[in-house]
This record gives C-alpha cells, sequence and structure tokens, in this order.
C-alpha cells in the first residue's frame, strides 16, 4: 500500500523519507528484478510524486545502488559467523580454501536481490548518476570489497595481503557474471525443454559459482607459492 507523506522539514524527517524509499524499492526487488524497478512505480508505492522521490535520490539507479552497498554490508556481517563455523581452522590449506568458497558460494545464492544487483551495477546501475554518487558508491565498494578480503584471509591466512583482494574482487565480479548466465529467459528455458540435448548448455549458480572459486583461490595461492 503507498504512503502519503508531507513534506519533510527536518533532517530526521529527510532521513526517514530517504529510508521509506529504501525499503519500498528493497521490497520491489523481492517481487521482480532490477531490469523491472521503475522510478514510476517505486514513486506510487511509496507514496511520492516522482520529482519528489528525486529529491532524495538523483536516479533510480541512485536507489538501486544504495541497496547494493546495504546489501554487501549485510553479507560480510553474515560471513563472519558463517565462516568462523563452516570452516576448519586445522585443516589442509585447500580444504580450507574449499570450504571458504563454499560458504561464498552458499551465501550469494541465498541472496537473488544482492546478486541481480550485482550483475547489473556496471551495465546499468553505474550509467545514470553523477560523478558524486559514483565516486560514493565505489568508496563504499572497496571498503566492503576490503572487508570480505579480511574475512577470507582470517580463514586462509597463506593468502597474501596483495591477493586477498584480488580474490576478493573476483569473487564479485564472478557471482555477478555467473548470475547472469543462470537466470534464462521464457525462450531459453522454452528451448531446453523442446530440446533436451540443450540442457548442457544450463548452469547452476551454486556449484559453478563454487567451482569458480576454489579454482581462482587455488590459482593464487600456488602462484604465491611458487
Amino acid at each position: 500500500m503507498a504512503h502519503t507523506f508531507q513534506r519533510a522539514r527536518s533532517e530526521e524527517q529527510r532521513a526517514q523519507r530517504r529510508r521509506a524509499i529504501l525499503d519500498t524499492a528493497a521490497s520491489m526487488l523481492t517481487e521482480m528484478p532490477v531490469s523491472q524497478v521503475s522510478l514510476n512505480e517505486l514513486s506510487r508505492r511509496v507514496g511520492l510524486a516522482k520529482s519528489n522521490v528525486l529529491r532524495y535520490f538523483e536516479s533510480r539507479e541512485a536507489v538501486l545502488l544504495d541497496l547494493l552497498d546495504v546489501a554487501w554490508r549485510e553479507w560480510t556481517e553474515y560471513l563472519e559467523g558463517a565462516l568462523a563455523s563452516d570452516v576448519d581452522a586445522h585443516a589442509p590449506l585447500r580444504e580450507r580454501g574449499d570450504q571458504v568458497a563454499a560458504v561464498l558460494a552458499a551465501s550469494l545464492a541465498d541472496r537473488p536481490v544482492l546478486c541481480d544487483l550485482t550483475s547489473s551495477q556496471a551495465a546499468v546501475l553505474e550509467r545514470n548518476v553523477s560523478p558524486d554518487v559514483a565516486a560514493e558508491f565505489k568508496r563504499t565498494a572497496i571498503a566492503n570489497v576490503g572487508k570480505l578480503a579480511a574475512l577470507v584471509r582470517t580463514h586462509v591466512p597463506e593468502l597474501s595481503e596483495q591477493d586477498a583482494p584480488r580474490f576478493a574482487a573476483y569473487c564479485v565480479l564472478t557471482a555477478g557474471a555467473i548470475w547472469t548466465h543462470t537466470q534464462p529467459s521464457a525462450a531459453m528455458l522454452a528451448a531446453y525443454e523442446a530440446d533436451p540435448s540443450l540442457a548442457a548448455m544450463r548452469i547452476d549458480f551454486a556449484p559453478s559459482l563454487r567451482e569458480v572459486l576454489e579454482v581462482g583461490l587455488s590459482g593464487l595461492l600456488a602462484r604465491a607459492s611458487g
């Protein structure tokens, strides 16, 4: 149900308005992919004129970039406990690396909104924002990648300070790319059903991401030791 707001006059009211816009956009993303989230529908649901929404966020993409940052921070907060629980500190290096990859892949598979936003980041979300918004988002992205790198290195200390951020970046880029290819269109689904021989081209997100992360982490460690 759409909300009806009075004009925000204080900083607290403006913060509440921004939060309402973000919460509404987040709710929409549980119902539809990023590509279907429009500023018109967001405005209608939040109970504001489109021009008023643009007082708080300069574009639809700015709203979604903010949500991407929130989703990333929530994910890394979750990972702190998940990695501590599921990675055996006494296991051999390769086994620990595979356990880290498994936690990362499974937790991302459980976060389709984060994956969808990540897959849209470079091609869509960064294309309709000002330099100031772009720079602020990149600052938060650097911090988020740094947090992920530190978490991974806690459980795989053999990974160097230089390679840990590389692996974290690989995780982000790979997750976005694989997600795109694991969300087939209706036409593709029909083609798979009509011709079972095409099923080999269908990719499952979690196992595919896990395998790539396992290989990437093993490769970085091998290059460092060599």
